[in-house]
């Protein structure tokens, strides 16, 4: 016998979230609830890995309130406008960085956090990208360009650390995706 949910209800709906519970029912017939949060208005999470024909490696870094310290991460952003995934991704690296990919395309797809959220997330890695305006930060963003040496990246990236930032755990895996990608 398959794993099924068998209902799911809205515990709490706010502007950005909302609280979910699952009803589940396990292989063994076992009945049980699952609590986890879902984006509302939006269709989908969009990250970049930018990479410059130099061998930049474009991060940010912005305050995250729920860890209460700055993330180092790849610009990324909701899908929240009716576009495509992949036009959505154009914008946020436009609006996040300041720059234009000469290519973007999808390397990875999958759940950010499976275990509390149905958030699902799109990853492209742009290529040959070139920094061609100024960052158009919504206004609640304050996000700070950093730029990195693909060679010795880590190094140069761990380096940034510190008690009051993070490094997000997604990068270094992402980056080694688009790598793969870069002589095409």
């Amino acid at each position: 016998m398959p794993i099924k949910i068998i209902r799911k209800k809205t515990n709490w709906s706010g502007n950005f979230l909302r609280a979910i519970q699952f009803e589940v029912e396990n292989s063994q017939g076992v009945k049980f609830d699952w609590e986890a949060f879902e984006r509302r208005n939006c269709s989908g999470i969009a990250a970049i890995v930018p990479i410059t024909k130099d061998g930049t490696v474009i991060v940010v870094s912005q305050f995250r309130p729920p860890v209460g310290k700055y993330v180092i991460e790849f610009p990324a952003g909701l899908n929240d406008k009716g576009q495509s995934l992949i036009e959505a991704a154009r914008r946020e690296l436009l609006e996040e960085t300041g720059c234009s990919a000469g290519r973007l395309f999808p390397i990875a797809t999958g759940p950010l956090s499976s275990g509390a959220s149905t958030e699902v997330l799109t990853v492209y890695a742009a290529l040959d990208v070139v920094f061609s305006t100024e960052q158009a930060l919504d206004p609640h963003e304050d996000i700070q360009v950093i730029r990195l040496p693909l060679d010795n990246f880590y190094e140069h990236l761990y380096a940034l650390q510190d008690e009051n930032t993070y490094i997000d755990l997604k990068l270094c895996g992402l980056l080694e995706l688009a790598k793969r990608h870069i002589s095409d």
